[in-house]
């Protein structure tokens, strides 16, 4: 499938909180950084999406009960949980996403966060998007769900993404969702300059 001027890459979420050693570690999650960083210099339109939580975010729950709503504390704004993986390579120019920065309101989505998404896409004539990163069943499925209703061409890369898949299964049934929504799904091997 070739890349065109038209198509963005977003990657969801890539934060050090969500990798292994973090706060909310998904398993084997910095193994999407190898398939992403190639990728980087195919897309003319790069996104980084990040939770960017305040200290008393709605999200933070004690004890956790790691499921919606129920979260260990994760990606505050500004600490060292909050920064992109040290090996995601992040140009300088690429467009980065806060989400999550309202203290009351939870924000999957990348195209629930600042600035808003899908206008700076479309003012970039931006038709279709790549969707990748952490985790498969929150944050990379809200931001292709929101994707396909803000009437987007939208992708899966599925190998350069992955889940927590607690309970098991729940990761396969994610991406069975957005394929229901009209996300197509493919792998980084099938994308060509």
């Amino acid at each position: 499938m070739n890349i065109l001027a038209t198509d963005a890459l977003i990657i969801v979420d890539v934060q050090n909180d969500f990798c292994p050693g973090g706060a909310l570690p998904v398993d084997e999650g910095h193994h999407v950084v190898p398939v992403i960083n190639p990728l980087l210099k195919q897309f003319d339109h790069l996104v980084f999406t990040r939770d960017w939580h305040p200290h008393n975010h709605c999200s933070f729950s004690y004890p956790p009960e790691f499921m919606d709503g129920s979260w260990p504390e994760h990606c505050r704004a500004n600490s060292p949980g909050a920064e992109f993986h040290g090996d995601l390579r992040v140009p300088v120019d690429a467009l980065i996403v806060n989400k999550g920065m309202d203290p009351d309101k939870e924000a999957y989505s990348g195209f629930q966060g600042v600035p808003p998404l899908a206008d700076k896409l479309r003012g970039r004539g931006v038709t279709r998007v790549f969707v990748c990163g952490l985790a498969m069943e929150y944050c990379v499925k809200q931001t292709a769900l929101d994707g396909v209703a803000e009437g987007f061409d939208v992708f899966l890369i599925e190998n350069a993404c992955r889940g927590i898949n607690f309970p098991e299964g729940s990761a396969a049934a994610a991406v069975e969702e957005m394929c229901q929504a009209g996300v197509k799904v493919c792998w980084s091997g099938d994308l060509t300059p």
